[in-house]
C-alpha cells in the first residue's frame, strides 16, 4: 500500500469518527446556538487543540499507559462523562428565551475556546480512537514517526473543522430563526442540554463495558 492510500484511509476512518453524533458535536452546535459565529468556531478550535494532545499522547505511549492501567482510564472515563453532564444540566437549567441573552450566551470566544480542550480531552470516543485505531497507522516505512503523526494530525483538524465548522454555520441559520421566535429558545436550550448529557452518559457506558 502507497502512502498516498495509507493515509486516505485513516481520512476515512476519522471522518466516520467526527461525523458520528457525540459529545464534541453536542458542544458545538450548543456553543453556536448560544453563542453565535465566535464561539462556535472558537469551541471547534478548541477541540482541534484537544485532538493535538491526544495525538501527541498516542505518539509518545501515553495512550500505552493507560491501557496498561484501565483502573486510570475508567476514572478518565467517569471524571470527563461527569464534566459534559454537568455542562449539560447547566444549559438545560439556565434554557431561557432567546434575547435574554443568559449566562450560557455571554460567554467568551475564549472560554468556549478551553471549554472545548477539555471535552475533547475527556471524550471517551477519543481516546478509544487513540489506544485501538491510531498506533496502527505507524509505519517505519514511511519515515519519521513525528512526521507521521503531523501528518495524521493534519487530517484529523482539517476533517474536524470541515465537519464542525458545518455545524456552526448550520446552527447559526438556527439563531437567525430564532431571533424571530425567541420563546424558542428555550425549546432548543433544553433539547441541547439533554442531548449533551445522553452523549455523556452514553459514550461513557458504552466504552466502559470494553
Amino acid at each position: 500500500m502507497s502512502y498516498f492510500a495509507h493515509l486516505w484511509l485513516f481520512f476515512v476512518l476519522v471522518f466516520g469518527v467526527v461525523l458520528l453524533p457525540g459529545m464534541d458535536m453536542a458542544y458545538v452546535l450548543g456553543s453556536s446556538l448560544t453563542g453565535g459565529l465566535r464561539n462556535g468556531f472558537a469551541a471547534v478550535l478548541g477541540l482541534v487543540a484537544g485532538a493535538a494532545c491526544h495525538v501527541t499522547m498516542g505518539t509518545l505511549g501515553i495512550g500505552l499507559l493507560l491501557k496498561l492501567y484501565p483502573a486510570a482510564f475508567n476514572l478518565l472515563l467517569i471524571g470527563g462523562a461527569l464534566y459534559i453532564v454537568w455542562i449539560g444540566w447547566s444549559i438545560f437549567k439556565h434554557a431561557t428565551t432567546f434575547n435574554l441573552k443568559p449566562d450560557e450566551m455571554r460567554r467568551t470566544a475564549w472560554a468556549s475556546f478551553r471549554r472545548g480542550i477539555v471535552i475533547n480531552l475527556t471524550n471517551p470516543n477519543a481516546y478509544l480512537f487513540t489506544l485501538a485505531v491510531y498506533p496502527q497507522f505507524f509505519r517505519p516505512e514511511y519515515g519519521p514517526i513525528v512526521a507521521q503523526a503531523l501528518a495524521m494530525w493534519t487530517i484529523i483538524a482539517v476533517t474536524q473543522v470541515a465537519v464542525y465548522g458545518s455545524v456552526v454555520l448550520a446552527a447559526h441559520g438556527v439563531r437567525r430563526w430564532l431571533a424571530s421566535n425567541p420563546d424558542s429558545g428555550i425549546m432548543i436550550g433544553r433539547g441541547v442540554g439533554i442531548m449533551l448529557m445522553l452523549a455523556a452518559v452514553f459514550t461513557a457506558a458504552k466504552s466502559l463495558k470494553v
